[in-house]
């Protein structure tokens, strides 16, 4: 590639970066953007992240404009976060404690809460390195408060690993919960059809006009964090179960994959993965590689069929509408598509028909009492239709999809 071609690319990957980070701040309520800028570093400075010159410019900057909090959309070590706010006389948040502060707000369901929470206590505990001068004083104390001369930093990680302890196991309690609501939903015969997608790809908005339901929908990053399920009829009358889950962003902080891991494993319950793109955005390929990046990185494997759903068509020009028709053509398993007009959607809808149409099948097997695990396995996913015992072992009707017959096959 050409030096120039490589600088340009550079200058427009880093200006839509900008724009997603600013997007970001927005999503906070209350919060106005000021001013923004991408900062080009020839290294990072262990200490203060930049250079002096570019702390006195940004330090003028926050002066002229009463700027009460800086973010970074990057990593900001501890001791780089204390060394600039002491320095600018602010507060600093960097791209994890934002998405933090952002799931914290939009959180609504106990589990939702729960997940944050933990991962916000994940984070700060990450921060506890030396990270505020308070925290190195030596303390006394009995054993039940602290041992002799347990420093300030100690007690306070041992009181957020404590907490972070019983915000497991509060989760393991709702992730149990969970875990029978999908045993409940296994044994009804309804395929599950999954939307994923990056945030603000509009996800929600298809999830309203595909099921006439009303879950939140704005032009907004990550406006739904709890999954929704709804029943939803397709034109050959078969019904399916629609699922509409969390946004995915680039750089997801590790702590919240974790900690709503239990809520994006509701993709691999799918039989049908619906991969939505904001087609208008021009960073979509980026943002559809970092979804699926995601998705592997859960444990999605090629068995389960997957669909991509160009969204937003109503947003394109008319010659790059062409061109995405073009591209259309030529692939399988893509529909372009405007949730918010309905155009395109009932062709999504006969193909998700045909799809499924035979998605489930019957069969008969007959399981050795040494392959329990296997007849395990079977009930847990609510496929036995009926079962007798034998002197050998069971005989069983079984009814699944494709995809599980391969995943039985692979015990």
């Amino acid at each position: 590639m050409h030096p120039d071609v490589k600088t340009t690319k550079k200058r427009r990957l880093a200006e839509h970066g900008l724009a997603e980070a600013v997007s970001l701040a927005r999503a906070l309520p209350g919060l106005e953007v000021v001013g923004a800028e991408v900062v080009r570093l020839s290294k990072v400075h262990p200490g203060m992240l930049f250079g002096t010159g570019k702390i006195e410019e940004i330090k003028g900057r926050i002066k002229d404009h009463e700027v009460d909090l800086v973010l970074v959309d990057g990593t900001v070590g501890p001791v780089q976060q204390r060394n600039l706010e002491k320095e600018w006389g602010i507060k600093l948040l960097d791209r994890t404690g934002l998405i933090l502060e952002i799931f914290a707000d939009r959180a609504r369901t106990r589990e939702g809460v729960l997940q944050v929470e933990l991962a916000a206590l994940t984070y700060q505990r990450s921060r506890l390195v030396r990270a505020w001068t308070h925290l190195e004083r030596q303390r006394g104390g009995f054993g039940f408060v602290g041992g002799p001369g347990e420093t300030q930093i100690e007690s306070d990680r041992r009181a957020i690993d404590e907490q972070v302890v019983k915000l497991k196991r509060q989760l393991d309690t709702v992730s149990r919960r969970r875990e029978l609501q999908r045993a409940g939903r296994r044994k009804v015969p309804f395929p599950i059809v999954a939307l994923a997608g990056y945030t603000n790809a509009g996800k929600s908005t298809l999830f309203n006009r595909m099921t006439g339901a009303e879950v939140l929908a704005k032009d907004m990053l990550f406006a739904t964090l709890d999954p929704t399920m709804r029943g939803l009829e397709l034109p050959s009358g078969q019904k399916v179960i629609l699922s509409d889950t969390v946004g995915f962003i680039s750089d997801l902080p590790t702590q919240l994959v974790a900690a709503f891991r239990a809520t994006l494993e509701e993709v691999l319950e799918a039989d049908l993965i619906l991969h939505v793109r904001d087609i208008s955005h021009p960073e979509t390929a980026e943002q559809a590689a970092d979804v699926a990046d995601i998705l592997t990185s859960l444990g999605v494997t090629a068995a389960t069929p997957q669909y991509e759903v160009w969204n937003k068509l109503d947003l394109v020009t008319p010659e790059a509408r062409a061109s995405l028709e073009l591209a259309q053509s030529g692939r399988t398993g893509v529909f372009a598509l405007s949730a918010i007009t309905g155009e395109g959607i009932p062709a999504l809808l006969e193909a998700i028909s045909t799809a499924l149409s035979d998605a489930r099948t019957e069969a008969l097997l007959e399981i050795p009492f040494a392959q329990g695990r296997q007849h395990a396995w079977l009930h847990g996913k609510g496929l036995v239709r009926s079962e007798t015992q034998t002197e050998d072992g069971w005989h069983l009707t079984v009814e699944w999809t494709e995809r599980q017959a391969g995943e039985f096959q692979r015990l």
